[in-house]
C-alpha cells in the first residue's frame, strides 16, 4: 500500500512565498510508484486547504495558492485530527519556512498525534529557530562564534539608551541586527552608528520581540548541509560569490546576482574543520534529518558558526541539494527520497520506545 505524504506549504510567516517554491520542487520530486502526494496549502491568514491527491507536475509555485480557492477551509485541527487519522499509513512533509511551520509547533502537534514526519523534531526546531538560544547552547561547546549580544522590547521600552550603550560597549561598530526568531534574512540590518543602530533596532523588533545584535568580520561565508540522524553527514561546502555586503531578502531571491561556487575554494585541511564543525553543530542542537550550517571562514582560515537552519530553502536550485549533488552524486529526488526515510526510521524508533513501556 502507498504511503500518503502531506506536504505542508505556505503559512502565516513572512517566508510564504519562499515555502511555495520548496514545495514545488518537492512535490514534483517525490515518488508517485511509492507514494500519493496530497498538498495542503496554508494561507497567509493561517487557513489550511487540503488540495487533494496531486499528480501533475507543478510549472509555477503560484499554481498551489490559485488551487486553493477550489477547495474546501480546514482548521489545523480538522486536517490534523480527521485527515491524517484516517489512515495510518501517513508523513508529513513540512516544507514551511520561519515561524509556525520550522520552530517546533506544527511538530509538537505531529508529535501528540503519533504522526510521522520530515525533518528535525521540536526541540531542535525551536532552538535552531532562536538564534540567541541556539548560540548560548554553542558557546556551551566551545564552537566558536563572533561576538554576539541580546536586547529584549521589553527592556528597550524601558531604557532605549541603555540598550544602546551596552551594545556599542560590548560589540561596537559596524555590527548587524537581526530579529533573534526568524530566517530568510528578514528583519536584518547593519548599523555603523548610533543613528543607524536606532533605526535598526526600530526595523528588527517589527518582527521578533528580542533581536541580536553581531560584530562584524571580514570572512567568506560557507553554506554546508547535514544529513541524518545518529550518524549525520555533511556535504561538502559551498559559498556565494555576491556583490552586496551581506545576505539580505533581496539579495538571496530577487536580485539573482548570486553565482553558487560548489566546493567553496577552501584549503582540504580546511574544509575538513568546516564539515566537522557542521557535524558537531548538527549533534549539538539535537537535529535530525537534515539542517543548513552557515559557516564564516576569515582570510587567515579561522571560522565561526553564523546559524543552522532546519528547514532549508528546498528548491532544485537551493544550496542543499546542488551541495549534495556536487558531494557524492546524490540527486534531488534522490535527496527527498532520503529525508522521507529519515523521517520513518526516527518515528519507527520512537514508536518502539513507547511501546515498551
Amino acid at each position: 500500500m502507498k504511503i500518503n505524504i502531506y506536504v505542508l506549504c505556505g503559512g502565516k510567516s513572512v517566508e510564504h512565498d519562499i515555502s511555495l517554491r520548496s514545495a514545488s520542487a518537492i512535490i514534483n520530486a517525490i515518488d508517485r510508484v511509492k507514494y500519493n502526494v496530497y498538498p495542503i496549502y496554508i494561507t497567509n491568514e493561517g487557513v489550511w486547504c487540503n488540495l487533494g491527491l496531486w499528480e501533475n507536475k507543478i510549472e509555477n509555485p503560484d499554481e498551489l495558492r490559485s488551487a486553493s480557492s477550489s477547495t474546501v477551509a480546514l482548521s489545523m485541527g480538522e486536517f490534523l485530527t480527521n485527515i491524517l487519522k484516517e489512515n495510518e499509513d501517513n508523513l508529513v512533509f513540512p516544507a514551511l519556512h520561519g515561524p509556525n511551520g520550522e520552530d517546533g509547533t506544527i511538530q509538537g502537534f505531529l508529535e501528540l498525534l503519533s504522526i510521522p514526519y520530515v525533518g528535525n523534531g521540536v526541540l531542535s526546531s525551536s532552538v535552531a529557530m532562536d538564534k540567541v538560544v541556539a548560540k548560548d547552547l554553542l558557546a556551551k561547546y566551545n564552537i566558536p562564534q563572533v561576538k554576539y549580544a541580546s536586547v529584549t522590547l521589553h527592556n528597550w521600552k524601558i531604557d532605549e539608551e541603555k540598550s544602546y550603550e551596552e551594545v556599542e560597549k560590548e560589540i561596537g561598530y559596524p555590527c548587524y541586527i537581526k530579529p533573534s526568531n526568524g530566517g530568510s534574512s528578514v528583519g536584518i540590518t547593519m548599523a555603523g552608528n548610533r543613528e543607524e543602530l536606532v533605526n535598526s533596532f526600530k526595523e528588527a523588533f517589527l518582527y521578533d520581540s528580542k533581536i541580536i545584535i553581531e560584530e562584524e568580520i571580514i570572512a567568506r561565508e560557507m553554506q554546508i548541509s547535514v544529513v541524518g540522524n545518529h550518524n549525520p553527514k555533511a556535504s561538502v561546502p559551498g559559498e556565494f560569490i555576491m556583490e552586496r555586503s551581506f545576505f539580505d531578502y533581496n539579495a538571496k531571491y530577487i536580485d539573482g546576482k548570486l553565482i553558487p561556487v560548489v566546493p567553496a575554494r577552501l584549503e582540504p585541511e580546511i574544509t575538513d574543520l568546516v564539515c566537522r564543525t557542521a557535524e558537531k553543530t548538527f549533534k549539538v542542537l539535537n537535529c535530525s534529518g537534515l539542517a543548513r550550517v552557515d559557516i564564516f571562514v576569515t582570510d587567515n582560515n579561522k571560522i565561526f558558526v553564523n546559524e543552522i537552519n532546519t528547514m532549508p530553502g528546498f528548491t532544485a536550485v537551493s544550496m542543499t541539494p546542488v551541495l549534495w549533488k556536487a558531494t557524492d552524486g546524490t540527486t534531488y529526488g534522490e535527496l527527498v527520497e532520503r529525508l522521507i526515510q529519515l523521517g520513518l526510521e526516527r518515528y519507527n524508533e520512537r514508536k518502539a520506545i513507547v511501546n515498551k513501556r
